[in-house]
């Protein structure tokens, strides 16, 4: 455990410290390249909307970034898991904070550590930087300095203002209240209620459940001295407001006695299997302390089956993650312009996750976390946080909660045209990667690695096995020199290695060389001399079931490696020949090429059947694939190139006339929609925005084209991905980095999955 703890804080260290130092910066939007571009980004351009704004101050949303600015707040008095820790040691989790809502909301974010205990002069000093922002998230300050700073700044700012240590958890909390209530068939006004905690999320939690529908007289708040009574003298004006009036020296014990819920946001262990046990038919646990809960989620489903539980924990079902909320609530609250996050709000986002868990689960969700059919149910009352629809369920939700309470002063008019601006704000080059690491780390499976004896497979290997993504990796080579690459790096990384050279090993060989000779019926002498190769020998692991995948390619020849894995493993009945695509994670979305690997020259027919194949890996990823046949003349030329191009995208109309594919075309129209429109109205890419699938007329261009973007360095790639081998193999580019190794084996283990 020790040593384990050690890892984590070497590589957190490292992973906040690795160039640019941090985890977020500031990037420019509009041009910057020419002496033009710099007179309109500053003097004398700027001049201009400085002077419209100065005539009317609604004009900053339309000129300037405040419109989708947040400022994260805090002076460190209340940082989760650490306590009064101060201003500059909480500067990484607002950071943390930052970056959350930009991948899941696209809301920019200025993080802001003041180093400010009296709440007065905090409030001054937020109320003197209010003007650059459109929203304030107050962050881990504690109570009950907390509730005073979020109520003034409210009142006397014209910006939303949360905390979202209060409110976050309550409008989460609150949504899977309504639905376990909803699911064991309860009325909300009748149910009994235990609170064991008493601070600013706990309070919070409590007001909203009132609002919800929960009788005051019907919550029991318990904090670390006891319960809540009216004969205590130590109570702040908070804790006061859920004071009670029965016997004052009734312990927690006594309280839970037929409770409907118990809800707890205080320390592991508190609820014991006794009180769980004595609570009413079908109780409701939410323990929510982390990283404990109030009880261990599989001791309180064994001790009372008919439970239905949440926790703080991912790894448990029903999670209460604020990720659910805050991202998707400012996010509303800014597209209108609100002047605050009112109650109305906040219930709006709680109703709007509540009915989204009630609703059929996208595959793509079930697939992320493996499972076979999610639907709603003790183990899935809240949405789970990679559920993509949750940004056009809350945000929308929330915005028309401001229009209709009348704090909203840039009403939203197209509902449907607001849904696609929601998903073009979100950073899709790192949500596609999320996804697809949650998607392999649920059911991890066995890859075999080719190239053991180089320290960026066996430095690959660790963090795919950290990430829980490979579940047993097996590696091929010298076993002394891996345990000397892995003693001198001070790899800590559990994995099986087979040396095929070894006598111990000869059985093997001798074992993969005659099932191979039988189905090549070739000589077992020359198959055997084969099958001491690595690559032979790897794929025949992965042929006979001894392993789920395959990675080649690090230090061999791409194609030399290919032909290795094509002779033992081969393509798949139904596909006529191989190829490859690479992946590139942009701002704009994943934009996926193909052929970038196998097939140098290819037909008009192989060109269709390439473009079915991608076609069917991105609907895999749950993208509506929209295909591009490049060439480099626009449609009606007479080249060859262009010909054969036009007579595949001839063949995909008639064979696959609802497939969105057109051409021949050059990239740079499939790209810019505005382009598109003017020159080639009559193309099937016009209606459906950009293009995301390419197919190259040669391999040459594909390569060329794959490699240059890789060399800029400015966007992720993932592959070449094998299209079309009978089982999971991929081979990447000859000394491909560390991050690439673990993205092609992350959708090396997903291909695995699928099979």
């Amino acid at each position: 455990m020790r040593k384990n703890i050690n890892n984590l804080r070497e590589e957190s260290l490292n992973y906040h410290s690795q160039f640019p130092s941090g985890k977020i910066q500031i990037s420019p939007t509009k041009k910057y390249s020419s002496q033009k571009d710099l007179s309109l980004a500053y003097s004398p351009g700027v001049a201009e909307p400085c002077k419209e704004i100065a005539r009317s101050s609604i004009e900053v949303y339309k000129y300037t970034s405040k419109g989708n600015l947040v400022a994260v707040i805090t002076n460190g008095s209340a940082v989760l898991g650490l306590g009064d820790i101060g201003a500059l040691a909480s500067k990484p989790v607002m950071e943390g904070k930052a970056l959350l809502f930009k991948i899941f909301s696209g809301i920019d974010v200025f993080d802001i550590e003041i180093d400010e205990s009296d709440p007065d002069k905090f409030i001054e000093t937020v109320k003197a930087i209010a003007p650059t922002f459109g929203g304030i998230n107050l962050e881990d300050i504690k109570a009950p300095e907390a509730f005073e700073i979020e109520r003034r700044l409210k009142k006397e700012l014209n910006i939303p203002v949360m905390h979202d240590d209060q409110h976050g958890t309550a409008i989460i909390s609150g949504a899977a209240l309504l639905n376990a209530i909803n699911y064991v068939g309860k009325e909300i006004h009748k149910i009994k209620m235990v609170i064991n905690g008493a601070g600013a999320a706990a309070i919070s939690c409590a007001r909203i459940y009132k609002q919800l529908g929960v009788k005051s007289e019907n919550i029991l708040m318990f904090d670390s001295k006891g319960l809540l009574h009216i004969s205590r003298k130590d109570l702040n004006k908070e804790k006061r407001e859920f004071s009670v009036n029965t016997y004052p020296i009734q312990k927690l014990e006594q309280a839970i006695y037929n409770t409907d819920v118990f809800i707890g946001l205080s320390i592991g262990g508190i609820l014991t299997p006794k009180m769980l046990k004595n609570m009413a038919k079908d109780p409701i646990v939410f323990a929510m302390a982390n990283p404990d809960p109030e009880i261990d989620y599989n001791l309180a489903i064994k001790v009372r089956p008919d439970v239905i539980m949440a926790t703080g924990r991912s790894d448990y079902p029903n999670q209460v993650n604020n990720v659910l909320g805050f991202p998707y609530i400012f996010r509303g609250a800014l597209d209108v312009h609100a002047n605050e996050i009112n109650n109305e709000m906040k219930l709006a986002a709680v109703h709007a996750i509540a009915s989204l868990a009630k609703e059929p689960v996208p595959e793509q969700v079930n697939i992320v976390y493996n499972k076979k059919n999610i639907s709603f149910g003790k183990e899935y009352i809240i949405p789970k946080p990679f559920d993509n629809r949750l940004i056009t369920r809350v945000a929308p939700a929330v915005a028309k909660a401001a229009m209709d309470s009348g704090v909203a002063k840039n009403p939203i008019l197209n509902w449907k045209n607001y849904q696609e601006k929601l998903l073009d704000r979100m950073g899709y080059e790192s949500k596609i990667l999320r996804m697809i690491q949650n998607r392999a780390r649920t059911n991890p499976k066995k890859i075999v690695f080719c190239n053991g004896e180089e320290y960026d497979i066996l430095k690959s290997i660790q963090i795919l096995h950290e990430k829980r993504i490979v579940s047993f990796p097996i590696v091929l080579g010298n076993e002394d020199r891996i345990k000397r690459l892995i003693h001198e790096n001070h790899l800590d990384v559990e994995l099986e290695i087979i040396d095929p050279e070894k006598k111990e090993n000869i059985k093997k060989v001798e074992e993969f060389s005659k099932i191979l000779w039988k189905r090549k019926n070739k000589r077992n002498l020359t198959l055997r001399k084969h099958m001491r190769t690595n690559d032979h020998f790897g794929a025949m692991m992965v042929d006979q079931g001894k392993a789920d995948a395959v990675i080649t390619g690090y230090s061999r020849n791409f194609l030399l490696s290919l032909r290795f894995i094509l002779e033992v493993i081969g393509k798949d009945n139904f596909v006529h020949k191989t190829a490859g695509m690479t992946i590139l994670l942009t701002k704009r979305g994943p934009l996926f090429l193909a052929d970038t690997a196998v097939i140098s020259n290819p037909t008009s027919e192989e060109l269709a059947r390439i473009a079915i194949m991608a076609s069917h890996v991105v609907k895999d990823f749950d993208i509506e694939p929209r295909i591009a046949m490049l060439s480099f003349q626009k449609f009606s030329s007479n080249s060859k190139i262009s010909s054969k191009v036009s007579q595949a995208i001839t063949f995909l109309h008639k064979k696959y006339p609802d497939l969105i594919v057109d051409g021949e075309v050059q990239p740079d129209f499939t790209l810019n929609e505005f382009l598109l429109s003017k020159k080639l109205p009559f193309s099937k890419l016009v209606k459906k925005k950009r293009a995301n699938i390419f197919i190259f007329p040669n391999l040459e261009s594909g390569i060329l084209t794959y490699k240059f973007i890789r060399g800029l360095g400015d966007v992720q790639t993932i592959g070449p991905i094998m299209l079309g081998m009978r089982k999971p193999a991929h081979i990447m580019q000859i000394q491909s980095s560390i991050e690439e190794i673990v993205n092609l084996s992350t959708l090396a283990v997903i291909d695995a999955q699928m099979r």
